[in-house]
């Protein structure tokens, strides 16, 4: 019974102790895994201190590349002379004073031309009021009309220009245009001896003047 009872005493003692030995190696790992930063010491007597680590300082800035710059070509020749200018030389000279004369030289005075005439402002010439048709004579215009244009039934147009006198009168004929010399030939011969004018005027005063007549001649009138 008695060596029974010291068997089973030491049985504990080996469980207890390797408990404990289990127990601390769990908490020195978890120490381990737990702190990264904490170094541990191979020699257990001596106590373990934490040693900081350091960051990495970033690297310098780089400095960004500087343009380069262009280099223009030299040319043979300088786009401008060196000197655009010409130089010239002057024999003129100016000279100034700042002294002032204790008398200036009198003004002269203008000559004396006598009275001073004043001359009227022209007159405007009046207008010329041309001739007109006497109506008295209305019925004398129309020429007698040529047989032979009668007997061709042919129309005729006359235009003339005709010398009115201060008398209404017809002093001279010139021809502009007509369909055939005797259409023109009895015109002419009418305004001659048969037509009268009311002369122009200029000013109420009668003047002799130019104007142009246009006489027409038409087959159904003749017959």
């Amino acid at each position: 019974m008695h060596a029974d009872s010291r068997y089973h005493a030491s049985a504990p003692r080996s469980v207890s102790f390797g408990a404990a030995l289990a127990i601390n190696g769990a908490i020195l790992a978890g120490m381990i895994f737990a702190a990264p930063n904490i170094v541990v010491l191979r020699d257990p007597e001596t106590v373990m201190q934490p040693i900081d680590i350091r960051e990495i300082p970033p690297p310098p800035p780089i400095d960004e590349p500087k343009p380069v710059e262009k280099i223009q070509p030299r040319t043979s020749q300088p786009p401008f002379a060196d000197k655009p200018i010409v130089e010239t030389t002057s024999e003129t000279s100016i000279r100034t004073t700042t002294i002032l004369p204790d008398t200036l030289p009198p003004i002269a005075k203008p000559a004396d031309t006598g009275p001073v005439t004043v001359l009227d402002p022209p007159k405007a010439v009046p207008a010329l009021i041309g001739a007109t048709t006497d109506p008295r004579y209305a019925q004398d215009f129309q020429p007698e009309y040529p047989s032979q244009e009668i007997r061709a039934q042919r129309d005729g147009l006359v235009t003339l220009r005709v010398l009115i006198g201060t008398d209404g009168r017809v002093k001279a004929v010139e021809p502009v245009s007509a369909t055939s010399d005797a259409f023109f030939a009895v015109t002419k011969r009418q305004a001659l001896g048969k037509w009268r004018f009311r002369a122009a005027t200029r000013g109420g005063v009668p003047e002799e003047s130019w104007k142009t007549m246009t006489v027409r001649f038409r087959i159904e009138d003749a017959r």
